[in-house]
Parts: C-alpha cells; structure tokens; sequence
C-alpha cells in the first residue's frame, strides 16, 4: 500500500513557478513509476508528467514540455513537478499517482495509488 500526499500548490500570476511536491509512505516508493495528472473545473483529468523507477525514463504533455521538470528523490519518497512560466490555463488541481509504467504512462488505469490533489490557480 502507498499513500501520497501532494503539497505546493497555491495562487500565482502568470510567469511565475511553483514546485509541487508529492510525499509517498510504503518501503515500495522506489520500485514504482510515477505521474502527474491535472483537472481543470468542468474538463476530465490529463496525463501531465511521468517518471520512471530510476528517473531514466520522462514524458510529457505537449502543453506543459519545456515549462515543466518532473523529478523524484527516492531517499526521500518524493516526487516532484518544478512548474515554471505558468499559463492561466494551467489552472487545475494537479494530482500524484503510483505505480505507472512507462510504456502506459499517460494512462489513468496504468496507476494504483493517487493523492488527493493540490489547487494551483493562475492568474492573469
């Protein structure tokens, strides 16, 4: 079992970064591929970010390459979302999953454990 928690979130004009973090519980952190999804109000949840085990594998979604870095710290149980020149249509609740592989990263059904979700609001 994992458990994840997201923090970081908050309100920003657009230009600004933010870094989202996502703090896992289980001795299994490490062995697990991880993503980042994000919902807008009224639209489904989008694949954002994924990483694999051992940080050698990374995708993204076309809107966000080039503003966003995902990283993890197995040591510390952490994955990370470093969000840089955000939009306002970046404006979602961003969420962390477990235990995603890479050939399915951007598949909601190809994880097993999600946080609860963090609120970034961008701002014009």
């Amino acid at each position: 079992q994992v458990q994840l928690v997201e923090s970081g979130g908050g309100l920003v004009q657009a230009g600004d970064s933010l870094r989202l973090s996502c703090a896992a519980s289980g001795r299994t952190f490490s062995s697990y591929g991880m993503g980042w999804f994000r919902q807008a109000p009224g639209k489904e949840r989008d694949f954002v970010a994924f990483i694999n085990w051992r940080s050698s594998i990374t995708y993204y979604a076309d809107s966000v390459k080039g503003r966003f870095t995902i990283s993890r710290d197995n040591a510390k149980n952490t994955v990370y979302l470093q969000m840089n020149s955000l939009k306002p249509e970046d404006t979602a609740v961003y969420y962390c999953a477990a235990g995603g592989t890479s050939y399915a990263a951007m598949q909601e059904t190809n994880y097993d454990y999600w946080g609860q979700g963090t609120q970034v609001t961008v701002s014009s």
